[in-house]
């Protein structure tokens, strides 16, 4: 796993954005906290998944899963997507996640 450079944080988030990231680095369970990473297939552009899963083996052994951004809830997690998108259209011109992050010096 792996951080996004330019890491997008939910404003209730950004009070304890230090010790959400020390906390998922370190494997806690941290109750309501969300994240966004790229999708893994579909016709999605974005995931959302609670913070908790990150815990299971699946995700805890996935070395190329990005996170692009914590939220300290659900629904700031759906304003922090929403902010990304914002900036991806307004940078891009469409809404390709790998061109967005190729920009951004990320991929």
């Amino acid at each position: 796993m792996h951080w996004y450079k330019h890491l997008y944080v939910g404003r209730k988030a950004k009070k304890k954005r230090f010790s959400i990231i020390q906390n998922i680095r370190k494997g806690r369970f941290q109750a309501g906290v969300h994240v966004i990473t790229p999708s893994f297939g579909g016709q999605n552009i974005m995931d959302i998944y609670p913070a908790a899963v990150l815990l299971s083996e699946y995700y805890s052994k996935k070395e190329d899963l990005l996170i692009l951004g914590i939220a300290a809830d659900y629904y700031e997690a759906l304003e922090v997507v929403r902010d990304i998108v914002d900036e991806m259209y307004q940078k891009t011109g469409g809404f390709s996640i790998q061109e967005f992050l190729s920009i951004n010096g990320q991929r």
